[in-house]
């Protein structure tokens, strides 16, 4: 390998940029990532995962004793939000994690090209003023906010924002829109609303979080409309203008109607991602992108250009930092002639509201599809968290457990949850899905009490009939 300057470079240097090249070093590889931003992490370390949960447990904490549950369990407070100083606090915890991977890029030897690359050929790259070269290039460049047809986002004017601009916000909105009623959405939607904001959902489908399992998805509007959050599902925005300090959306249903219009002093939009794939000079290299902007490519990551690969977001697939991390970990591992191995039916996905949300596997409605149609073929069983003595405990009763498994072979096919520390609690299902546990094998572990994990317990119980709480 030593025709180039480098074994591999990364280009990105978000959770899977970050982690393949420190993969990459640890293995021997002479290695570097390429990263424009000021400060190494990505999205999700610098405007995304990181300061949004530093938001998010902030406004928990402010909720809690505004509203009556600290009172509930006789501690009696009045609040008073510093909301610059919430906003330091989540600086200062994205500040300590970005220098930490620029200790670890130090510690194993991994060279930091500062700038945005652009492919000169399949090995070579050109980084701001400077030609980098190397025998493989992987390219980790995550992605962007969506942008929303006649909707102009001016996150220093804080009136229509994205997600990026929402956490930046100066004052506590009276009136906040979310177009978009999806896990970002919701987040930083349960955040302001928490602080004081009254805060309108609007959603184009006819239901909150797309690909959740359905059950799971109606239970979770029914809390977040208990917490306060107003829902208008089945609704097109067509449009947002500004005057001053006030936007004015226009919107209709979806399958078309009569418009109306909403005004709000905040407007968050946030319909999804999109690849960070234009301005990489793919063109220079042959590599073409599918309908969706993505990247293709095969199990080991090894796009259709020799010497070139791609994980993360670019490629198809949930768009979750822990995913690229274990892609990051596998296309080092394939590049050094190791096998790196992703299982991509196995990935949880967390909704960091109150309380939580997250799943893993099969979502009963595509387990039924995965089965030619046929129900019976897949068995359910739910567990509720007001059943749980932790959750009940602790003044958190609401939420479920619900298992997916196969009818004939009591294989879990998937798992889903609303519970305080339901992002916690994946985490044993997705291991136990992993080494293809049956709910037989989740019901007959012993789970230590009383704990919130014990609803997983009780809900595999379930499927045989044997739950013990209910």
């Amino acid at each position: 390998m030593a025709e180039h300057d480098y074994d591999v470079l990364v280009i990105g240097a978000g959770p899977g940029g970050y982690v393949a090249a420190i993969r990459a070093a640890q293995l021997g590889l002479k290695t570097a990532c390429a990263e424009g931003r000021e400060t190494l992490g990505g999205t999700c370390l610098n405007v995304g995962c990181i300061p949004s949960k530093a938001m998010l447990h902030a406004s928990e904490y402010f909720d809690a004793a505004a509203n009556g549950k600290m009172a509930e369990m006789g501690i009696e407070v009045t609040p008073r939000l510093n909301l610059p100083k919430m906003h330091d606090q989540r600086l200062d915890a994205v500040g300590s994690l970005t220098k930490g991977i620029e200790f670890l890029f130090k510690k194993n030897k991994v060279d930091w090209k500062k700038g945005y690359a652009e492919f000169q050929d399949a090995h070579t790259v050109r980084i701001g003023e400077e030609t980098v070269t190397a025998t493989n290039i992987v390219i980790a460049t995550g992605s962007s906010v969506t942008p929303l047809p006649n909707v102009e986002i001016d996150n220093d004017k804080q009136v229509v924002v994205d997600s990026t601009g929402a956490l930046e916000l100066k004052q506590v909105p009276k009136k906040m829109v979310v177009i978009g009623a999806g896990v970002i959405g919701l987040e930083l939607g349960s955040v302001w609303r928490r602080l004081g904001a009254d805060v309108t959902c609007i959603e184009f489908l006819d239901e909150v979080l797309p690909g959740m399992d359905g059950d799971i998805r109606k239970e979770a509007r029914k809390i977040f409309k208990k917490q306060g959050i107003d829902f208008r599902l089945s609704t097109k925005v067509t449009g947002v203008t500004v005057k001053g300090k006030t936007a004015t959306l226009t919107m209709e249903p979806a399958a078309g109607g009569e418009a109306e219009t909403m005004e709000a002093d905040c407007v968050l939009v946030s319909i999804g991602r999109r690849p960070n794939t234009d301005g990489l000079g793919l063109e220079a290299i042959g590599l073409e992108t599918n309908k969706r902007g993505q990247i293709e490519t095969d199990h080991d990551f090894r796009t259709t250009v020799d010497g070139v690969w791609a994980i993360g977001d670019v490629i198809p697939g949930p768009m979750l930092a822990h995913k690229a991390e274990d892609e990051g970990i596998a296309v080092a591992e394939n590049i050094a002639g190791q096998t790196g191995i992703v299982n991509h039916d196995v990935i949880p996905s967390v909704v960091y509201t109150w309380p939580e949300i997250a799943g893993v596997g099969l979502t009963q409605e595509e387990a039924v599809e995965a089965a030619g149609g046929d129900r019976k073929a897949v068995k359910v069983s739910k567990f509720p968290m007001m059943a749980n003595s932790r959750a009940k405990t602790n003044h958190e009763p609401e939420g479920l457990v619900k298992i997916v498994a196969d009818a004939e072979t009591d294989r879990v096919l998937g798992v889903w949850a609303i519970a305080s520390v339901a992002g916690t609690m994946i985490a044993e299902a997705a291991l136990g899905m992993e080494f293809g546990a049956t709910s037989e094998d989740i019901a007959y572990t012993c789970h230590a009490h009383p704990t919130h994990a014990e609803a997983i317990k009780e809900a595999a119980m379930g499927i045989q009939g044997q739950a013990i709480h209910i």
